[in-house]
């Protein structure tokens, strides 16, 4: 970090705290568990996704991948795929159009690309999986069946794809998500030396893929030197800079849509099928589908990567971490800037006297690792809750009880106050809810017919985020109705419903007549949908919005309304109009102040501030995941048998679709413990298990009944006292599963995932 960007945060710190939203509390609207607007939508088969769009002489794409993890294309033969039946074009690196390499994201401000190499411009290959060909044809068979047809021979180098091996290699990148590397403070390896109780532990995390219900797909289309794309994306501005700036043209010749995506959690940003695509379209001259078969899906994005951490703590008989260490090595690709954050839990979770934390990467020849939800969080608290679990056994003390004693009273490593944390009353009302005075400490102490029954406990962590640059519009109607627009996405977890219920508590509307509407370049500037930070992103763009048209209607209305002579302070919207903030008898309708003033609407838009409140504060939301586990004695056989999270996230607007988000959460937490791995050929840098036959995402049969309650506190100094919750229900679950198993069977495993054959 420069001295200049330290400069400025110290300066922020000593500016005076906005005030906090004044519909902090408000809860005519927001906080009721209204249904989905899109649902009906979704259940009749109405909703249309980016692969359901049509056009007119559409044509069908289908890839060719490597078979190699690094080297060169000696040899390609297309004839026989060109003189296929229905094919429209072959398209490889010898006569793709010229494009410049794509931005990365988090790299570069303008960037969604998970990575910076161009994209079939010449003979390199780069892993085991890169689209080598694109085909071109009037169906998808015909596209698929041509493929089969390519002959493509390669020369081999040397590549790193053995992790063991590469390790030897590694080193501290120069910043993590814009965080240092390393944080030391005192000396904590000297500390752990001298502690009265200690644990040093060494744990492994596997590759991870997203496995989002709808694969990749985008229908694009060029018209009139203009790029139309309708994509499968949580980043579409961004989507639209990068784009633009592949194929070198100005942005607003660029328009992405997503209305709909099928889940994304991190994965849908741009790869290289999207600039394929929209290249193939270019030569061809026609509309083109592009949708990955599942094993595309694998092989040609990437997903979480493997990690290998330390975790060393080091107390007095009283509980106190006089040592904290936190280690370790993330594979990474040298053509991407995803350094898998999982240090990041550490550094905020608890008090001690002595801290060391440290990222290091090595490069691999892989397809580029990207971000999976909660990346850092959900693998970083397996390691640091499980090895907290160890220490609490040595020390005799009970897991919630240590936690209790290590609550900090400002953040451990950047000193900032916490913004608002209610992580011991949530262990405590999950402590009660789940009956853990029930729980015996001892291992193998409970018993039910072949299955050994335990109970597991661990902390879950994830920083609150507000993403720069949003706008929004606000359209209000001469009939009374309000349109909201802000181009937002919408992935399953219910953006335009509760962002209309926002909408309506701010406008004073009531919600039937507002309309949140989202998904489109065309609208006003929207946030990328990560990091849990969508919700307060478009709060904060709205609100902005809001302010701006309160001070137009006092305009329109003038000094022949019951309003003249308002300021913008003095007032307030309720009630489907403006009114007087203390006397009740100052107020006009919107309907009343368009119809005097011959206006048929009132538009207005407004980008949100910068988000300053996370430079002055610790911010993040906290979970207390409790797990209760069956191991069968006999076999091996694991079961979560009762989950229950008990979450502080700040203010929830649709408890509805809160506790959605919570179990969704949950149960990929559920996977990355006991069943996810993503098999990789440490020889051939090859995907071993590229399909949901062998990864093996959670069924329905591997999920228990999952219960959830949250402390419904707001976070005084974020947009109406939200934080996320899309990412939260994930992390802690892998440790919960892990201290559960320990408790009913003795075995402590230290190598995600939990599988049977570490349980025999």
């Amino acid at each position: 970090m420069s001295l200049l960007e330290n400069a400025m945060k110290r300066v922020v710190r000593l500016m005076p705290d906005k005030a906090s939203d004044m519909l902090m509390d408000a809860n005519r609207v927001v906080g009721l568990p209204l249904p989905r607007r899109d649902g009906g939508l979704k259940v009749t088969g109405s909703a249309r996704f980016s692969a359901e769009v049509g056009m007119e002489g559409l044509a069908y794409a289908a890839l060719v991948y490597s078979r190699i993890a690094r080297g060169r294309i000696a040899s390609l033969e297309t004839a026989a795929a060109e003189a296929a039946p229905g094919v429209v074009l072959v398209m490889t690196h010898r006569n793709a159009p010229p494009m410049a390499p794509p931005p990365v994201m988090m790299a570069d401000d303008a960037g969604a690309a998970a990575s910076g190499l161009p994209v079939m411009q010449d003979d390199s290959i780069h892993w085991n999986g890169e689209p080598v060909a694109l085909v071109l044809a009037e169906t998808q068979e015909q596209a698929d069946h041509a493929a089969a047809l390519l002959r493509v021979e390669y020369e081999a180098s040397h590549a790193e794809v053995d992790f063991a091996a590469a390790r030897a290699k590694a080193h501290e990148p120069s910043s993590v998500l814009g965080e240092p590397a390393r944080i030391e403070i005192g000396k904590p390896e000297k500390a752990l030396a001298e502690a009265e109780v200690s644990v040093d532990l060494t744990f492994h995390t596997p590759r991870y893929n997203h496995c989002a219900i709808e694969p990749h797909a985008l229908t694009v289309a060029w018209q009139d030197g203009s790029l139309l794309v309708h994509d499968a994306s949580q980043m579409l501005h961004l989507t639209r800079s990068t784009l633009a700036r592949v194929f070198k043209l100005a942005e607003e010749k660029v328009r992405v849509l997503s209305p709909f995506v099928g889940g994304a959690f991190g994965n849908k940003s741009v790869w290289n099928h999207q600039i394929l695509a929209a290249a193939a379209a270019k030569l061809a001259g026609r509309p083109v589908r592009m949708t990955l078969s599942r094993e595309g899906v694998f092989r040609a994005t990437g997903g979480r990567t493997l990690t290998e951490q330390r975790v060393a703590l080091g107390a007095g008989r009283d509980g106190r971490l006089t040592a904290l260490i936190h280690t370790g090595i993330a594979g990474v690709t040298s053509h991407n800037d995803c350094p898998e954050p999982f240090t990041f839990p550490t550094r905020h979770l608890y008090a001690a006297d002595n801290i060391l934390l440290q990222q290091q990467v090595t490069e691999l020849d892989m397809v580029a690792n990207t971000f999976m939800r909660a990346p850092g969080e959900s693998i970083g608290t397996f390691a640091l809750e499980c090895a907290l679990d160890e220490l609490a056994e040595k020390l005799e003390i009970d897991p919630i009880e240590l936690r209790r004693r290590l609550e900090p009273k400002k953040d451990p490593t950047s000193g900032l106050p916490f913004s608002e944390r209610n992580l011991v009353e949530a262990y405590r009302a999950g402590a009660e809810r789940f009956g853990w005075d029930r729980r015996d400490p001892r291992p193998r102490a409970r018993r039910e017919g072949e299955w050994w029954v335990g109970m597991g406990v661990a902390t879950g962590t994830y920083p609150y985020y507000r993403m720069a640059g949003g706008s929004a519009s606000i359209q209000l109607l001469a009939d009374g109705r309000a349109i909201v627009r802000m181009g937002s996405h919408e992935m399953g977890m219910g953006t335009a419903t509760a962002q209309a219920q926002h909408a309506a508590e701010r406008l004073g509307l009531p919600v039937e007549q507002v309309t949140f509407e989202y998904g489109d370049t065309d609208m006003p500037s929207g946030t990328m949908a990560g990091g849990s930070s969508q919700t307060a992103s478009i709060i904060a763009a709205v609100t902005a919005a809001s302010e701006v048209l309160v001070k137009e209607l006092l305009k329109l209305a003038g000094n022949d309304s019951a309003l003249g002579g308002l300021k913008p302070r003095d007032v307030e919207m309720r009630d489907a109009g403006l009114g007087h903030r203390e006397d009740g008898t100052r107020f006009e309708s919107f309907v009343s102040i368009l119809r005097r003033a011959g206006r048929d609407e009132l538009l207005v838009q407004a980008a949100a501030p910068q988000p300053m409140e996370g430079t002055k504060h610790s911010m993040h939301s906290y979970a207390a995941q409790f797990c209760e586990v069956r191991v069968n004695a006999v076999t091996g056989e694991l079961r979560v048998s009762r989950f229950l999270g008990s979450f502080d996230t700040g203010r929830i607007i649709n408890p509805r679709m809160a506790m959605s988000q919570f179990r969704g959460g949950i149960i990929m937490g559920l996977g990355l413990a006991m069943s996810e791995e993503t098999l990789f050929d440490e020889r051939m840098g090859r995907i071993m298990n590229p399909s949901l036959a062998e990864y093996h995402v959670p069924v329905h049969l591997d999920v228990p009944e999952i219960d959830a309650i949250w402390t419904d506190i707001p976070d005084p100094h974020s947009p109406m006292g939200v934080r996320g919750i899309g990412e939260i229900g994930i992390t802690g679950v892998g440790a919960a599963v892990a201290n559960a198993v320990y408790n009913a069977t003795g075995i402590r495993v230290r190598d995600l995932p939990i599988t049977l054959d570490k349980l025999l």
